[in-house]
C-alpha cells in the first residue's frame, strides 16, 4: 500500500497507549527486515531516513527503497525523516515523497528553534505532512554524559508548552534521559518529567535513543505518553554482528547474499523484540488491505 503519514497513527497510538516503533534503515536488507516483521507482526511501522543513510545511499536511492517495500506491504508504513538539519533539507525530503518530517533544532537557542521549526511546520503542513521538532537535547555516546549533564539537557516541561504553541507541530521528541548510540541497554527514562509533560501538551511524544533504554522503562514511557519509539544502534549491532560471524564462518563464500541474510534476520530479530515490548502487534490491520504480500514478493534472493 503507499506510504502513510504518521499523524492520525501516532493519534491513534496515544489514544489506545501504544508504542510505534521507528526503524532506522540504513540499506535494502534493513529496509525488507523492518517492514517483513511488521507485515508478520500485523503492526504499523515507521522508518526513518537518517543523516547517515543518505549520505551513504543518497536521497533518492533511500526513499526508493522504501517506497517500493511499502507498496508490498499490507500495513501502515510511514518514511520519516529522522533528525532534519535544516529547512533545506526537509524541503528536499517532503518533494522526495517522505510522509513525515523531523527538523532537529536542539543545538539552537529556544527562539531560533521556534523560528525555523516554525518555518518548516508552515510549509510542510500546507502539503498535509507532519512534523516532529526535539526540545532539550538526547547527548550522544561520547560527549560528557554524566548524570548532571544528561539532566541539565532534559526537556524543561514549561518550554515545551511555549514550544508546541508557537512551531504548530504535530510531535515532541523529548530528551529524558536516554543517550544515542548506547549499546547497553540499562538507561533508565525520568517518567515523572514525562508526566509532567504529558499533563501540559496534547501532541504525542517521542523518543530517540531507544536503543541504551532498559525496556521497562520504555514500557513505562509508553505507559505515559510515548507514542513513537526511535531504534537505530541495537539493529546495527545485530546486523554487523551476524554478518561478521557468518564470514568468519565461511570466509570463502563468493554469494554475498549468504553473508548479509543472517544479517538481515538478525534485524527481523530485533525488530520482532522491540514491538512486543511497544504492544502494537495487532494494531496496524487495515480491511481491505490484501495481506502476506511482502512474505511472498520481497524475499526473492532468499
Amino acid at each position: 500500500m503507499p506510504l502513510v503519514s504518521s499523524k492520525e497513527w501516532l493519534i491513534k497510538a496515544q489514544k489506545e497507549k501504544f508504542g510505534i516503533g521507528a526503524f532506522n534503515a540504513d540499506n535494502m536488507e534493513f529496509v525488507e527486515a523492518i517492514i517483513e516483521v511488521a507485515e508478520e507482526e500485523k503492526a504499523p511501522v515507521i522508518i526513518q531516513v537518517s543523516q547517515g543513510a543518505i549520505k551513504y545511499a543518497g536521497l533518492e536511492m533511500a526513499t526508493a527503497i522504501v517506497k517500493a517495500a511499502a507498496e508490498l506491504a499490507s500495513v501502515p508504513v510511514v518514511l520519516h525523516l529522522d533528525h532534519g538539519t535544516d529547512y533545506l533539507q526537509n524541503v528536499r525530503c517532503l518533494r522526495a515523497g517522505f510522509s513525515s518530517l523531523m527538523f532537529d533544532g536542539s543545538a539552537l537557542n529556544f527562539e531560533d528553534n521556534v523560528k525555523m521549526t516554525a518555518k518548516i511546520t508552515e510549509m510542510s503542513h500546507a502539503c498535509n505532512i507532519p512534523v516532529e521538532a526535539e526540545l532539550g537535547k538526547v547527548l550522544q555516546i561520547g560527549d560528557n554524559n554524566s548524570a548532571e549533564t544528561i539532566e541539565k539537557a532534559m526537556t524543561q516541561p514549561d518550554e515545551a508548552v511555549r514550544f508546541v504553541e508557537l512551531t504548530k507541530i504535530d510531535s515532541l521528541a523529548v530528551a529524558i534521559g536516554s543517550v544515542h548510540a548506547m549499546k547497553d541497554r540499562t538507561a533508565k527514562l525520568d517518567i515523572a518529567r514525562l508526566k509532567k509533560i504529558q499533563s501540559l501538551i496534547s501532541i504525542p511524544l517521542v523518543l530517540h535513543g531507544s536503543s541504551g533504554v532498559d525496556p521497562e522503562s520504555i514500557k513505562e514511557g509508553i505507559a505515559n505518553g510515548l507514542c513513537k519509539i526511535n531504534v537505530a544502534t541495537q539493529l546495527s549491532v545485530s546486523f554487523v554482528k551476524a554478518i561478521g560471524e557468518m564470514y568468519n564462518k565461511n570466509p570463502a563464500e563468493k554469494d554475498m547474499r549468504k553473508i548479509l541474510l543472517p544479517g538481515k534476520n538478525a534485524v527481523k530479530d530485533r525488530v520482532r523484540e522491540y514491538m512486543g515490548y511497544f504492544g502494537c502487534k495487532g494494531k496496524g490491520i487495515i480491511a481491505g488491505a490484501k495481506s502476506g504480500i511482502v512474505a511472498s514478493e520481497i524475499k526473492h534472493h532468499e
